[in-house]
């Protein structure tokens, strides 16, 4: 992971540490989850499977409580495995749970594989401007009342999904929806949980819409070496849900349309003005954030006792920012690589400071500081054409996840001094520890920065850049709009009519656009999330040894014990909401790799289609909307002001719906 230099000087911290700030409930929760394993092991029937069920059940524990990030507890399970080799004859096994031949296929696995181009796909259509093409025909097509313009974005965003990853869709329209806001004066928050949901919804419309479903076909394949041939399952093709996953988005955005206006919080307005001077874009923030900054310059004279120290405490002392410094004749700093916590304040130098008022005043006497009217060293640089104050969100899946302001430099190494934090609709701002805060994900960071500094950062994977009413040299490439519409039509065809893998198809088209300039090379590796991709390499392996220990078909066992005599619909629907609880608790993925062997088992016992109650566990993960768990809900969390309780109430019903609709649909189906 790549990380600032200047990170080195931080301090390690020791085990000791590393202990004191797991939290109590989570050792709480270790100790449960550790008696129940020693339970569950007393009474399984091998020692094969008691050894699963143990690196299930720390799977499941990592994952709920995030004690270390998703991908880094999937790797480590996978290490587990294959250390399960060397270690057979202490354990009590006759050979490895999973063979080291077989440990990393999840790497070079169909699903994937797929995955990695989906991405790429993605990030070559997003690169046209095709975007904010989408946002102009909505404007026109729906107009500005709620009611017509939730359905136009809702209904994008769930059909764009199903052909990508739903939270790079999201992600897309992220800035679509803040133009649109600004344009029709509709607060963010009416319009990003009803796309957020149906961008999870649009996951179930294909067989690459979401992680599990790309996922799920291997899966049966992998299950389908265990049974007996009159039992193999057949694979399902790109369309098969297509019918369910549409009446789902439908569903999504006729809730929204009839229940919208009680079930959405309204927390923020905002109108095209607002960022269409300096002024304006203060007022906004002032009034979305309380944000009272006020830009201004000041020298500092002989004598005066700010000489000597470092930007960094004073900043923290008279909770200010310092947005730009001249240093002698020719020492610009401003920037990424410019402003630093640790450059120190010399005689006569120049300071761009970032304040309110009466923080600006005691600032200005305590150091006897000399202010300017108006800027003149910075009135260039710092003007509203070349910076300003934007919006920015930590997305899921960003390396800057877990770590502070502090810890990388954030001014130093992206350019952006961060100036207020919104966080479960509560804001933080300079002075109360903003900068050594670890970051989480769907948090909104108010910073300064210059507009190129920002363009930068809508090219980086770790933020996803709300202001878009900015200054800033157009960078997509509308002339290969053609070439990126074409190989994206040539995959879908090879998906549709040859018998070609779905990675071979789909990386077909991602090359095309490679090789056509719609993307570079290194925006294509820039466009993959690694994080996805590690989580769900590494979690193969383990569904692998939950199918042949015979894991699966001892729990599945249990389970028909438990609900011996009920009607097949029944433990499909237990199955269903078994996998909408693991996936508010753990990734999606995760939830997938561990139940589809036990519904494949659960539906053979019973006697019910086995590729039916797979496919239940693989759609019943997209139901993820009670709390902001899921990628998509976090990252519209901050932007829209949202709370847990606001998803409690929204999510709640539409989770009862979700339910309700796939039940009955799947069984119309299928």
């Amino acid at each position: 992971m790549a990380q600032n230099t200047a990170d080195s000087g931080a301090d390690s911290p020791d085990s000791s540490s590393l202990i004191a700030k797991i939290p109590m409930k989570n050792l709480v929760a270790g100790v449960i989850f550790f008696l129940f394993g020693v339970g569950v092991a007393m009474a399984v029937p091998s020692v094969e499977i008691a050894w699963v069920c143990a690196i299930l059940l720390l799977t499941i524990y990592l994952f709920a409580f995030e004690i270390v990030g998703v991908d880094v507890a999937a790797v480590t399970v996978m290490v587990l495995l294959g250390l399960t080799t060397l270690l057979a004859p202490v354990m009590g096994l006759e050979e490895g749970l999973v063979s080291n031949k077989n440990l990393f296929d999840g790497f070079a696995s169909n699903a994937v594989m797929s995955i990695i181009a989906v991405m790429i796909i993605g990030a070559g259509l997003d690169k046209t401007g095709i975007m904010s093409k989408v946002a102009s025909f909505i404007l026109n097509v729906a107009g500005s009342t709620e009611a017509r313009v939730i359905p136009a974005i809702s209904g994008t965003v769930g059909i764009i999904s199903s052909f990508m990853q739903n939270v790079g869709a999201a992600a897309l329209f992220l800035p679509v929806v803040s133009r649109i806001s600004a344009r029709t004066g509709l607060p963010m928050s009416r319009l990003l949980m009803p796309m957020g949901f149906c961008a999870i919804l649009g996951g179930t419309v294909t067989m690459v819409g979401s992680s599990p479903l790309i996922l799920l076909n291997d899966l049966i394949l992998t299950s389908n070496k265990a049974l007996p041939a009159e039992q193999q399952m057949e694979t399902w093709s790109l369309f098969s849900v297509t019918p369910l996953g549409l009446v789902m988005v439908a569903t999504g955005i006729a809730y929204f349309v009839i229940a919208g206006r009680f079930v959405l919080p309204t927390t923020k307005k905002i109108t095209e003005d607002d960022g269409a001077s300096s002024s304006g874009t203060m007022e906004y923030f002032k009034r979305v954030y309380n944000v009272d900054y006020e830009l201004r310059e000041v020298v500092v004279p002989e004598g005066s006792p700010i000489i000597g120290e470092m930007l960094d405490p004073v900043e923290k002392h008279s909770r200010i920012r310092f947005i730009a410094a001249l240093r002698g004749s020719e020492d610009l700093r401003i920037g990424p690589g410019g402003l630093a916590r640790d450059v120190g304040i010399e005689s006569g130098s120049v300071l761009g400071v970032l304040a309110s008022p009466q923080k600006f005043r005691v600032f200005v006497e305590k150091y006897g500081l000399e202010v300017r009217k108006e800027l003149q060293t910075f009135q260039e640089i710092l003007s509203p054409s070349k910076s300003g104050i934007g919006e920015v969100v930590i997305p899921p899946g960003s390396d800057l996840v877990g770590k502070s302001a502090r810890d990388v430099w954030m001014r130093k190494r992206y350019g952006i001094a961060m100036v207020a934090l919104h966080r479960n609709g509560e804001t933080l701002r300079e002075g109360e520890g903003i900068r050594d805060i670890p970051l989480k994900a769907g948090d909104t960071l108010v910073v300064h920065t210059t507009w190129d500094a920002l363009a930068h950062l809508e090219k980086d994977r770790n933020f996803v850049v709300v202001t878009t009413e900015f200054p800033h040299e157009e960078e997509l490439r509308p002339h290969k709009l053609g070439w990126a519409g074409l190989f994206f039509g040539i995959a879908l065809c090879l998906v549709l009519f040859s018998d070609l893998r779905l990675s071979v198809s789909l990386l077909t088209g991602a090359m095309g656009m490679v090789l056509a300039g719609v993307l570079t090379i290194d925006e294509a590796y820039k466009a993959v999330s690694w994080k996805t991709v590690f989580l769900l390499a590494s979690l193969i392996p383990l569904g692998l040894a939950v199918e042949t220990s015979g894991t699966a078909a001892w729990i599945a066992d249990q389970v028909l014990s438990l609900l011996d005599g009920v009607s097949i619909w029944v433990l499909q629907l237990a199955i269903a909401i078994l996998a909408t609880f693991f996936t508010l608790v753990m990734s999606n993925v995760g939830a997938t790799v561990l139940l589809v062997p036990l519904a494949v088992n659960i539906a053979i016992g019973a006697g019910a289609d086995p590729a039916v109650f797979a496919l239940t566990v693989a759609i019943a993960t997209s139901n993820s909307f009670l709390i902001p768990t899921h990628q998509v809900n976090a990252l519209i969390m901050g932007p829209g002001g949202y709370r847990v309780a606001d998803y409690m109430r929204a999510g709640g019903i539409m989770t009862i719906l979700f339910l309700v609709v796939m039940m009955i649909m799947m069984n119309l189906l299928f």
